[in-house]
């Protein structure tokens, strides 16, 4: 399969596929006689792998170290795993500083004619 199908059949750009490969998230690919990348029915697993890992929040880096790992086999997992469990604790901790911000922006809003269209106002008449 060309870049061009594997992009459209995966919602991917090119230009990502090419850096997935560049850097290392997928293995390279086979090119044709003409050089063009030919994607095997794995190469686009691996791709899903990736775009999955990415929607999860994983930083490039941390990707790149966890694929790493992969490849280099079973007995990495705990390491892998311990991996996962890092980014699962920095992904909660932005959830709770999202969660701080989205309460204080609720309660300006709650207090809004009040509190601060009155701040404003006063705002407005500084300059």
């Amino acid at each position: 399969m060309k870049i061009a199908e594997v992009s459209k059949l995966l919602d991917i750009s090119a230009d990502t596929l090419r850096y997935y490969e560049r850097i290392g998230l997928i293995p390279k690919i086979h090119r044709d006689k003409s050089g063009n990348r030919d994607y095997t029915e794995l190469n686009c697993k691996w791709i899903k792998f990736i775009k999955c890992m990415r929607n999860a929040g994983m930083p490039i880096e941390i990707l790149i170290e966890y694929v790493t790992l992969l490849q280099e086999g079973e007995h990495t997992a705990g390491i892998r795993k311990e991996l996962l469990l890092e980014q699962r604790e920095h992904l909660q901790d932005k959830i709770d500083e999202l969660q701080q911000m989205l309460l204080y922006l609720n309660g300006k809003i709650d207090k809004y004619d009040e509190v601060i269209m009155k701040t404003e106002k006063e705002l407005r008449n500084e300059y």
